[in-house]
């Protein structure tokens, strides 16, 4: 059972800054989010889930050209508090705010270049998921790209050990990781919306992630495909 939106967000309240030592099994799946999605490209981001800030810091400093933007929310009022203030410098550019727990991104549509969530969607129930890619897909500009990582099974006999165990302690106290648990995320980019441009397993220290790029296709389809779990679409 995944946590509802209050229990996150009195969680990541308590978590905090802490968040950022999830970097030593997160940060090379987050380079090869961002090696394959083109940031450079893009004049403007939205992160759905943006922590304390520190994706979005580097994305501005090494990766956005000088005239795109930046905008990005978070359930935690802590964790936006820490992302405004890692972002102030970045103030006339980028744009955090608290979200109310809602899937409904604050967006026109297709009037973005690129959509952004990283070990968020592993927090969510699969109609959560479903809604956050139907949004991405509304807010996202012909040709935008959908960037996701989050965790998944072990490809190896360690990582699928970790992946296991994490998976067992989620669903004895879903508290104790967090409210997330691995996932196969790519199953949910149906062929119909969205082109699979990059899909990768990552490992670094055991834990597994899977990073995904997809490609908004238009118009959208309402009656899409989706790839399940086993490897087989389904209507």
């Amino acid at each position: 059972m995944v946590l509802k939106p209050s229990e996150a967000q009195t969680f990541y309240d308590r978590f905090g800054a802490k968040q950022g030592t999830q970097g030593f099994y997160e940060d090379r799946a987050l380079d090869d989010l961002i090696a394959n999605a083109g940031f450079g490209e893009a004049t403007s981001v939205f992160e759905f889930g943006c922590g304390t800030g520190r994706l979005a810091a580097r994305l501005l400093e090494q990766h956005l050209s000088a005239g795109a933007t930046y905008s990005g929310c978070d359930l935690s009022a802590t964790m936006v508090g820490l992302a405004k203030r890692r972002l102030a410098i970045y103030e006339q550019r980028a744009r955090v705010v608290q979200s109310d727990g809602a899937v409904k991104f604050p967006f026109s549509d297709h009037s973005v270049d690129r959509v952004v969530t990283t070990y968020v969607l592993d927090l969510l129930s699969e109609s959560a998921i479903e809604q956050v890619f139907l949004e991405a897909h509304r807010i996202l500009k012909p040709g935008g790209k959908f960037c996701v990582t989050g965790l998944t099974s072990g490809t190896t006999v360690l990582s699928w050990i970790i992946s296991s165990l994490w998976r067992a302690v989620f669903h004895l106290h879903a508290s104790l990781v967090g409210g997330c648990r691995p996932l196969h995320l790519s199953r949910f980019v149906d062929t119909e919306n969205w082109q699979l441009e990059h899909r990768n397993v990552v490992i670094q220290f055991g834990v597994p992630s899977e990073v995904v790029v997809a490609a908004a296709k238009l118009p959208y389809n309402k009656a899409p495909t989706r790839m399940p779990q086993g490897g087989v679409i389904e209507p």
